[in-house]
């Protein structure tokens, strides 16, 4: 992680009332797990590929599916509350440490921007050897996120998100994505962000991220 990432870790919004409680949010904060945690979540990842490209026989099916059974009841009396979990709040993996979001390190975290490089695995398949198409707004939609927070701006939600598809999106790629703040106006934020491989532009991104009032979920 590059010493401007590392800045994620340090910015918070201690004493400012509105970003602690719009809309009841719980205040996430960044955490660094023991080494196991790290381990759990490339594990699961590396389930999750193979969950999507396997064409076992069923006597394997069925002992993959016991192991699976044995992993949910060993892990099912550890749910956290919203907030809680290690997941998303790992600043220094990949996806933060989240599932839901693909592999990416954030590498530029602050005001004038956020940049992040990683790749697409076999689990975001869509077809032809691409990135399902459903997988890019779920990442941009993330950055947007962390964008309105390095930029200084209380939680919001967000209102549109516009992506042009401009090329393929290839698999086991090292891609980049980044995005900044164009303009702010009351609520409302503008962001706009591209996703590049080298010198090819594979999308771009145009969002509007609106401050929750009081009370709003």
């Amino acid at each position: 992680m590059s010493e401007q990432a590392a800045d994620v870790t340090r910015l918070d919004y201690d004493g400012d009332d509105e970003y602690e409680h719009h809309g009841g949010f719980p205040k996430y904060e960044p955490v660094t797990p023991g080494p196991d945690w790290a381990r759990f979540v490339d594990g699961m990842r590396t389930l999750q590929d193979l969950a999507v490209s396997v064409d076992a026989p069923d006597d394997v099916l069925a002992a993959a599916a016991d192991q699976v059974e044995k992993l949910a009841e060993l892990l099912g009396p550890h749910v956290a509350p919203e907030g809680r979990s290690p997941a998303g709040r790992t600043i220094e993996l990949p996806g933060r440490g989240s599932l839901l979001l693909p592999p990416w390190n954030i590498e530029k975290f602050g005001p004038d921007g956020v940049r992040s490089t990683g790749m697409f695995r076999r689990y975001h398949l869509g077809g032809n050897g691409a990135a399902h198409g459903g997988t890019l707004p779920l990442l941009f939609d993330d950055l947007m996120g962390m964008i309105v927070h390095a930029y200084g701006r209380p939680i919001s939600r967000t209102a549109y998100l516009h992506v042009d598809y401009r090329a393929i999106t290839p698999l086991n790629t090292t891609l980049a994505i980044e995005g900044k703040v164009d303009r702010v106006d009351g609520r409302k934020t503008y962001i706009t962000a591209r996703m590049t491989h080298g010198e090819t532009l594979l999308a771009e991104c145009e969002a509007l991220m609106l401050v929750l009032l009081p009370g709003q979920p």
